[in-house]
């Protein structure tokens, strides 16, 4: 007899439960319980929960990296921005170009094909910020380095687009010289940002407008699930990057309602099993067994993408004047890596077709690490710097 997938569900949310308790004895993130759990329950280890059982609950992550959005896009109220300034943009080019150039240059000099190096290297931008924001809540963390962070990770998907695009134009370029120009590669990506951005701002303006004229908590609590299904909804119509558009829609919503601290504490409530739910099955779906499979290439670049992300936000960092402690410890926030690097390596497979199946590894390699270990660098960071009480 086949389980019943609301058995699955319930086992999934119980066992994050447990995980949570279990972790804090190590003083660990409940991030990286609700992951170590799913993977060692998960199809790839004890299979209690098989691989079709985890790809029917496939609708779970998209959900909650909505909501995940949602709350980043909070963020961008412009109060806040008029008072840091330009620090956050100025830091998330710079330590997403850092990533791409540095991975891009220990590639290069190692002795790789060029095109396959500029491919991978593009793909090390990117960086998942579902993780840093479970961190980030569950230690109510404050301060300039928290201030920071947020904003940088909701940019960060941008950079990682449009360095991908230019990227993927060079290493055309290099393969076939008489091929498409610059302009026409970059045309992909900065249709996909533009094209959320638009949506998301219209969005945001219905969504305040929903919430004006529905009064009730209940009322505006489902007004605001129903904003996040219908971008996602969307967005996948579309074609449209759907983080980038829920943080716009938010970012919009945010600075024209009054009420959108009612909102989103109603949305903090409901959220917490989504995203216990978001990481049990991000673990499940971990393989570790491709690590063996990558040898000194997949090395290189787990370690030189930190190695870059880290630089680029300290330099971002001294030349906006910011905090020390910001300075020092926001590249450490930036290690997780994980659907947007996943689609990326998807679409290398086109550009660089002999290198794609050997780039698609690396990416689901360096996932499993930086998804493990991102969370406990984010809490360090964030010790380090006095901001978690």
């Amino acid at each position: 007899m086949q389980v019943n997938i609301f058995v699955i569900l319930a086992l999934c949310i119980l066992l994050s439960l447990l995980a949570g308790r279990i972790v804090k004895l190590a003083k660990l993130p409940n991030v990286t319980g609700y992951l170590l759990m799913g993977l060692l329950v998960g199809p790839y280890c004890l299979g209690i929960i098989p691989a079709d059982m985890v790809e029917q609950l496939s609708l779970i992550p998209e959900v909650a990296l909505g909501f995940i959005a949602l709350s980043i896009g909070a963020e961008f109220k412009l109060s806040y921005l008029k008072k840091v300034g330009k620090a956050p943009i100025v830091i998330a080019i710079l330590e997403g170009v850092g990533a791409v150039l540095v991975v891009d240059l220990v590639l290069i000099l190692s002795g790789h094909d060029v095109a396959f190096s500029l491919c991978l290297g593009a793909i090390a931008a990117a960086t998942a910020p579902a993780a840093t924001l479970m961190v980030v809540k569950q230690y109510k963390a404050e301060g300039p380095l928290t201030s920071t962070l947020l904003p940088v990770v909701a940019i960060d998907d941008a950079v990682a687009l449009i360095g991908f695009g230019i990227s993927v134009a060079i290493a055309k370029a290099i393969q076939d010289p008489s091929g498409s120009s610059l302009i026409l590669a970059l045309g992909k990506p900065l249709l996909e940002i533009g094209g959320a951005f638009l949506l998301g701002g219209i969005l945001g303006i219905l969504f305040a407008l929903l919430t004006k004229h529905f009064k009730s908590r209940n009322n505006r609590l489902s007004v605001a699930v129903a904003m996040v299904f219908v971008t996602l909804g969307l967005c996948d119509m579309l074609g449209l990057s759907n983080l980038l558009c829920c943080m716009m829609m938010s970012a919009v919503y945010v600075n024209i309602s009054d009420v959108y601290e009612q909102v989103f504490e109603l949305t903090d409530r409901i959220s917490a099993p989504i995203f216990m739910l978001f990481f049990f099955l991000s673990g499940a779906d971990l393989n570790v067994g491709i690590i063996a499979g990558v040898g000194m290439i997949g090395v290189l670049y787990v370690i030189f993408r930190v190695v870059g992300k880290v630089l680029g936000a300290y330099l971002g960092g001294v030349i906006c004047h910011v905090e020390p402690t910001v300075k020092k410890y926001l590249g450490y926030t930036l290690i997780p890596q994980a659907g947007v690097a996943i689609g990326l390596a998807s679409t290398a497979m086109s550009v660089v077709p002999e290198y794609g199946a050997m780039i698609q590894t690396i990416i689901l390699c360096g996932t499993v690490i930086y998804e493990l270990i991102g969370p406990i660098a984010t809490k360090l960071a964030l010790s380090k710097a006095k901001e978690i009480q």
